[in-house]
């Protein structure tokens, strides 16, 4: 039987990461994907990345600040590596914007800086007149469609092999030594393997109990007539994020229904009334898309994060809302721990021994 040093469970952008990030240090690497790759949380995400603003708990803010600090780099490279990708025929381009966040609620533990009322006309002026105050970030937003097809251009690039089309059923100890992974259709075997299934993390037999759970989020995206956005919006009962090519996206929900993927129109005219509210402008803008995500959840919204009890069994999922930012950093601190070196940030918040 044909064996890998590291087999990866799940496609989205953590697996398809970290398998690169393995790949860098010299691992041969097998990426196992039940559907299709990055079809799940990471297509469905807005894709912003948010390391302050108030609503991150306070065990990530170091994972995610130095997540968003390294993130331009993480984007050249792929950028680079999807062009030498074989039969590109189109250089992939991701859609990394900087322009920034304005948070409409005061929240008085983030730093960021106050505008007034004639602050917010100069920066958008598009915004509702009762819109009366904000706190500029200094966040960027990418678009997780265009980092995830650049992730897979990458890894064609590297030849990282992608097994597709095939649930993981069972991980177990083989008898000479690593891992068995059983899937529908047949058995692979590596030294290691990490979970990265995301909402689908608990349901696989392993060494490690998952409490994965999925967490529904709906949006949509809309296209107006002209550019009205410049800046991500966020406030509490919605967000806003422009993208370059013209789109708005505006979401979103969090669910707690199962696998239920369904798109319900009144909450989409819901999330559409309050954007709305915010931007009067939107009112003018014709719905381009609508679906439906779900999230890796955790029972304390935290990721799960190490290796468990049986030594060279990895779990990286349950990122919650903040898988896309939080990608490369933990690319990096589990490429790291499954080398057998130091992860270089205190990660026992994030063990998964906390759920034994």
């Amino acid at each position: 039987m044909k064996s890998w040093d590291v087999i990866v469970l799940g496609c989205g952008v953590i697996g398809a990461s970290l398998a690169r990030e393995l790949h860098k240090s010299g691992a041969h690497v097998l990426v196992i994907e039940r559907g299709e790759p990055g079809r799940e949380a990471t297509h469905a995400a807005a894709g912003m990345l948010a390391p302050t603003g108030g609503d991150l708990p306070q065990a990530l803010q170091g994972l995610a600040l130095e997540s968003a600090k390294i993130y331009p780099e993480f984007v050249r490279e792929l950028e680079d590596e999807a062009a030498s990708a074989p039969h590109v025929i189109h250089t992939p381009k991701i859609d990394l914007r900087s322009q920034g966040s304005l948070l409409l609620e005061m929240h008085h533990d983030v730093a960021g800086q106050k505008l007034n009322r004639a602050d917010l006309q100069k920066a958008e002026p598009e915004l509702a007149q009762n819109v009366s105050e904000a706190v500029f970030l200094k966040e960027s937003s990418v678009d997780p469609r265009g980092l995830m097809a650049a992730l897979l251009h990458s890894l064609k690039h590297r030849g990282v092999d992608l097994a597709r089309g095939s649930a993981v059923r069972r991980v177990s100890r083989a008898r000479q030594g690593g891992f068995e992974v059983e899937t529908e259709q047949t058995t692979y075997a590596a030294g290691s393997v990490v979970n990265c299934c995301g909402a689908w993390s608990g349901g696989i037999e392993a060494p490690v109990n998952v409490p994965s759970k999925p967490r529904k989020g709906q949006m949509l995206s809309v296209i107006a007539p002209q550019p009205l956005l410049q800046h991500v919006v966020r406030s509490e009962e919605v967000y806003i994020v422009p993208r370059s090519d013209g789109r708005i996206l505006i979401g979103a929900t969090v669910e707690d229904v199962g696998f239920d993927k369904r798109v319900r129109a009144e909450t989409i005219k819901d999330l559409q009334k309050k954007a709305e509210h915010l931007v009067p402008a939107l009112t003018h803008a014709k719905i381009h898309e609508n679906w439906a995500g779900l999230r890796p959840g955790t029972p304390d919204d935290l990721p799960i994060l190490g290796q468990g009890a049986t030594g060279g069994y990895f779990v990286a999922t349950g990122h919650f809302r903040n898988g896309i930012l939080l990608a490369p950093i933990t690319a990096r601190v589990m490429s790291r721990l499954i080398r057998g070196e130091a992860a270089g940030f205190a990660l026992d918040a994030f063990s998964p021994a906390r759920f034994a």
